[in-house]
Parts: structure tokens; sequence; C-alpha cells
């Protein structure tokens, strides 16, 4: 009689063999369920793992409530993740770079959602990725209501991973920050970053990484270059909200992010204005020195690649400006006249 027991290949090709796993992102969400429900905030509908992420507005709280919404990445800041096997720390970073987006439009956040793309799903890397989304969102006080784990092996090399996040929040139509009242003689407030945030990275690689010192040279604050890199990027949701509660007016307000300073700020500001900085104005830290002393970079390129120490920018009518230094000094939080708005 013949063998009726077929071999693996007349079996035929599994979903495994191709190299996704199905039961590691099974664990995975047994493994996050805890945390992201955590994160459920009021307005949140249904369960965890549905379909899509249902969110309720409280329209009574509102008048003309208007949505807004931003979605971005975390860019090559992965790679010294993946270098340093730390990865919760990139998981706050896109949710805090996501909030500050919106916030600068005078936009509370509601919920994030979150994309999670590799070759292999490493579970422990995904599971510490997601624990930093939660975490984030709790301190901004957000729902983290839906993601996506995608494992492609092929498009991704090995454990390598991407990320991106989307996040929705709510203003008043007549609270929205676009700039639109900045006039010359406005005065710059600037609230220092906690160092490159998520821009830069391509160009601090090369220069400490690829060509300079490396990871573990160590700073005079007495971090590795490791760690500075990895410092994560801050949220700005604080000490705004806690201006706009005191009734400062803010005319406008800028996310250091790539293009620098004057890309970002110049991109709110009517026609006709321009930003003049004061020099050597606020501290700039030392990694940043380092990376523009080792790779011989020019002031001109350091201020359109990086944030330079300044991770936002307030933009105030001068009779609000030393009220307003005084509200963030009674929070702790450092704060900078790096300048003025004029006509060009």
């Amino acid at each position: 009689m013949a063998d009726t027991n077929p071999t693996q290949s007349e079996q035929g090709a599994t979903y495994s063999q191709s190299g996704v796993n199905i039961d590691a992102g099974v664990e995975l969400v047994r493994r996050i369920s805890g945390v992201v429900k955590a994160t459920r905030t009021a307005g949140v509908l249904g369960s965890f793992g549905g379909f899509g992420g249902l969110f309720q507005l409280d329209l009574a709280r509102y008048r003309h409530p208007v949505l807004v919404s931003s979605v971005d990445g975390v860019g090559t800041k992965l790679m010294v993740a993946a270098q340093m096997n730390i990865h919760d720390t990139v998981g706050q970073d896109l949710v805090n770079h996501c909030v500050d987006d919106i916030l600068v439009c005078g936009a509370i956040p509601l919920y994030f959602l979150d994309y999670f793309a590799t070759g292999r799903l490493n579970i422990d890397s995904a599971e510490s990725v997601i624990r930093g989304f939660a975490k984030a969102c709790l301190e901004n006080e957000c729902a983290l209501i839906g993601g996506e784990t995608a494992e492609m092996p092929g498009m991704y090399h090995g454990e390598d991973y991407d990320l991106a996040g989307t996040i929705v929040g709510i203003v008043e139509q007549d609270a929205i920050i676009d700039g639109s009242t900045v006039k010359p003689g406005h005065r710059l407030l600037g609230l220092p970053s906690t160092g490159l945030h998520t821009n830069g990275y391509s160009l601090a690689r090369q220069v400490l990484l690829e060509n300079g010192p490396g990871l573990h040279f160590r700073l005079e604050d007495g971090r590795t270059i490791g760690e500075a890199l990895l410092a994560v990027h801050r949220s700005y949701l604080k000490p705004v909200t806690t201006l706009q509660n005191a009734g400062i007016k803010i005319a406008g307000m800028s996310h250091i992010t790539g293009g620098g300073i004057h890309g970002n700020t110049n991109r709110i500001l009517p026609e006709g204005l321009r930003l003049q900085l004061i020099e050597d104005s606020w501290p700039v830290p030392e990694l940043f020195r380092l990376i523009q002393r080792t790779g011989r970079i020019t002031d001109e390129e350091m201020m359109r690649a990086f944030n330079l120490g300044i991770g936002l920018i307030i933009i105030l009518a001068p009779e609000d400006f030393e009220k307003t230094c005084g509200i963030l000094s009674q929070q702790n939080e450092p704060c900078y006249d790096i300048g003025e708005v004029t006509e060009s």
C-alpha cells in the first residue's frame, strides 16, 4: 500500500514558513491588553481589539468643536534604539511628538493610534514600544484607542521595525491658534527641548556614531552619547495648558522639528514678518555642540537640522511676556526670551 502521509512539501506552504508568525502576534496582544486598557478615557466606546476604535465626543462641553489630527514617525532614532536595545522611549517619542504637533494649533489630545511594522516580530521589543505608547498616552490624558502590528519579511530586514502614529485632538473654533494675530514687536518665548527630540538623527548618527566617538562616549553630564540621543521627546501640553488656564493669550506657537527654529516658526507668521533672534539667548546643550564640532558643521546647517535646545516657541504680545514667564517659573519650567517678530 502507498504511503498516505504527505510530506512537508506535499502539505503546501504555510504562513509561518513565509516568515509571518501569527502566534507571536496573538501573544503580543495578550501582553499589551492591560496597558492599553489603562489608557481608556471617558469617551472610549467598545472593547479592546476591535476592527476600529470608537470615541464619543461630549458635545455638551463644546460650543463649536473642531477636530485636529496629525500623523508622524520617529525617523532614524529607531536605529539608535535598536543599537542600545532600548525600545520604550521611542514609543513615548512618537506620542509626544504628535501631541505637540496639534498643541500648537491650540488642541488637546483625545486619542492616539499606532502602526508597528517589522520584518520579524520580536515580542519583547514590540511590547516595550507599545508600553511606551501607553505611558505617554497616560501622561497626556489621551486614549491609546487602536493599533496595527504588521510583520513583513522581505520589506524590512530581520527584527528592524518602523513606527507611525496618528493623533486626534479637539479645540474650540474661536480658540484655534494659527499665528494670524502675530504682529511686529511680539516676543518669542522659547521652552527647552530634552535633546534632539525626533529630528536630525541621520546627520547625528553619521557624525557621532559612524565617524565619531560612538554610543558609549560620555558627555560632561555623565550620560553616554547613546543615552543622550534616546532622551524622550518631551510633551509641552502641561505648560501650555497652564498658561491658557491662567488667561494668557497666545498669538502663535511652533513645534521645532525638522527645519529648525526659522523653518518651523516662519510657517505660522503672516506675510511680511520675520524672526529676529537674540544671539546666545538660550543655552545650547553639549550634545549639539559635540555634533557641530565633530562634524565641522556650519551654524546655518545646525539651525536647519536641529532644534538646538529649543523645542517649542510661544509668540506673545509684549505686555503678556513678563506675566507668562512668572507663571512658568512657578511651575519650575525654564523659558528664554529668544527674540521678537519684526517686519521683513
